[in-house]
């Protein structure tokens, strides 16, 4: 098995070991860590929670037999950090430890690292191959990594619509219930979605027709941060009104919030796309013929994984670099 591939595989391990992190390391990202000597794993670990241990120290500290380190290969998903933030810099305990060389999925954006620490271990004598499965790294800690590169959160655009093309049929009034699309195994999915988002969007005509509670009670986790996008700068109910996408932008970018649901109305998914702020789409079609009402917003992406469930088609679309 040649080197590459070998690399490959315990980074595959590392990752698998980050995501049982999804629930505590925000809003540090999730970092997976395996030391191995001679073709053996001989300790592991992952960041569990936000000012706890890296993956790195757990890691290192669950190796047993010390004097092996100084033959081992340390593979992380994430470049180990150089700075002190909560805990010490992982890259200097990498090299305290003798560790001769250290394998990274992929650089870390963070502003007090990019790039910092692979330099460290370099400096030290430390041989370090970056970029092992990085884009599988990436993608892990899209939220972490949208929100320090491009200065946002990371958006995902939802909604459901008839086969022919409509979101709803024309309402006046809030006693005309909106058209259901969803099944109750898609329910509970956009519920799932929404544990995993920090904040949740509608628009002002959204909010006032449906008063929708924007929960997770047909999933499990914390509820996002509602906010309603309106030109009125009170409403109740809500936990944030913005009045123009852009400074929407700006504000949960300095309140920390790294990913953003926006689950509608058209006008209010439409203005996101045609303004560029999104990175994922789910499009949920119902085999439901409306013929009129409104139409679902247009969007170009790259198109991603389809599955059929319950007799909807759920859409991946993505936006393109």
């Amino acid at each position: 098995m040649e080197q590459r591939e070998i690399d490959e595989r315990y980074m595959r391990r590392c990752l698998q070991l980050a995501r049982m992190g999804w629930q505590g390391a925000a809003p540090n990202p999730m970092v997976g860590a395996v030391v191995v000597c001679n073709g053996r794993i001989i300790g592991e670990g992952y960041h569990r929670k936000c000012g706890g241990p890296h993956a790195e120290v757990n890691a290192i500290n669950s190796v047993k037999e010390r004097n092996l380190l100084k033959q081992s290969t340390i593979y992380v998903s994430l470049e180990p950090c150089a700075h002190y933030g909560k805990t010490p810099p992982c890259a200097q305990l990498i090299i305290d430890s003798g560790i001769p060389r250290v394998v990274v999925g992929c650089k870390d954006p963070f502003a007090r690292v990019d790039g910092r620490g692979i330099d460290m271990l370099r400096a030290a004598g430390i041989e370090v191959t970056v970029g092992v499965l990085e884009d599988e790294c990436l993608w892990l800690n899209r939220n972490f990594i949208t929100f320090h590169t491009k200065h946002r959160p990371y958006i995902v655009l939802k909604w459901a619509q008839s086969r022919d093309g409509f979101i709803d049929k024309h309402r006046e009034s809030n006693e005309e219930r909106p058209v259901t699309f969803s099944t109750a195994t898609t329910q509970a999915l956009v519920h799932q979605l929404r544990s995993e988002c920090e904040a949740i969007c509608v628009g002002h005509r959204t909010w006032e027709l449906d008063r929708p509670s924007l929960t997770v009670r047909h999933w499990y986790g914390h509820n996002p941060l509602r906010i309603v996008l309106s030109s009125e700068e009170s409403i109740e109910g809500c936990d944030l009104v913005a009045t123009d996408i852009e400074g929407l932008m700006s504000e949960l970018f300095q309140k920390g919030v790294q990913s953003l649901l926006v689950e509608g109305g058209r006008q209010t998914l439409q203005s996101f796309i045609d303004a560029g702020l999104w990175d994922e789409a789910r499009i949920e079609t119902a085999p439901i013929t409306l013929s009129d009402g409104i139409k679902a917003p247009q969007i170009e992406g790259r198109k991603g994984e389809k599955m059929l469930i319950d007799g909807n088609t759920l859409q991946y679309i993505y936006k393109k670099p």
